[in-house]
This record gives structure tokens, sequence and C-alpha cells, in this order.
């Protein structure tokens, strides 16, 4: 069974969520100085896999998934996965059920370890500046 405390850990968690989509949809990132910068194109002036995912995710949330492609594909490419992988930890959890009854695409150490090299491969490709990689960095 699940405990209180818990379950009064995911309500929160849920409310929280819903505050950050309220956030993201009403405010533009691009038009409001109070989203944090990404400090590590700050401090080196390259982009990092997650450069872009705040606008990204505003353009996502009013339904224009081109401009949400523009500034990270890869985000918008990897949110059924991460979502699907949230939704399942949550039953997990809920149902008491073990790690292993996970489907092998969220716990296969060669999937986790492919999804890293994407990543990767990601970060490194979006700061050469050069056509057709250049087109990986936020627009």
């Amino acid at each position: 069974m699940v405990s209180t405390l818990r379950l009064f850990i995911y309500w929160i968690m849920a409310a929280i969520l819903v505050a950050v989509i309220f956030l993201y949809y009403e405010f533009n990132p691009v038009e409001h100085a109070f989203f944090p910068p990404c400090l590590f194109y700050k401090y080196t002036g390259l982009h990092c896999p997650g450069c872009g995912a705040q606008r990204a995710l505003h353009q996502l949330l009013h339904g224009n998934f081109r401009e949400a492609f523009r500034f990270n594909a890869l985000l918008l490419l990897m949110i059924p996965y991460l979502s699907l992988g949230f939704v399942l930890s949550i039953r997990t959890h809920l149902l008491g059920l073990g790690f292993e009854t996970l489907p092998q695409a969220y716990r296969n150490p060669k999937v986790i370890s492919g999804l890293l090299t994407l990543v990767c491969l990601f970060w490194i490709l979006r700061n050469i500046p050069m056509a057709p990689f250049n087109w990986l960095a936020p627009q």
C-alpha cells in the first residue's frame, strides 16, 4: 500500500508541474528576464543540449511545433519517451511494484547508454558552425 507521505509528495509534484506548465504557457522566456539563463552558454558561448528548451516548451504549449523544434529538436523528440517513463515510474511506485516491472526501454543499460550518447552527439553537432549542423542550434 502507498504511504500517506508518498501520496502527498506525488500531489505536491503534480501541483508543481501544473504551476510550471502554467508559467511557461503564460510567459514567453524570450520576453521575461525571470527565467534562468543557460550558464554553460553564458560562460562558453557554446550551446548545451538544453539550450532553447525553455523557449521550445513555451512554443510547444502554444501548439507551435515547428518553432519548438527550431529551438530544441532533442527536447521535442524526447518528450514522448520521458513522459511515458514518468507515468510508468509513478505507476510502479503507486502499485508497489519493483523496478524489474518497467519495460526494457526504461531499464536496459544499453538503451540508457544509447540515449546518453544521443544527447552528447546532439551537444557536439549543434555547436558546429556550418550547415546542416547549425540548424540544431537554437534559432
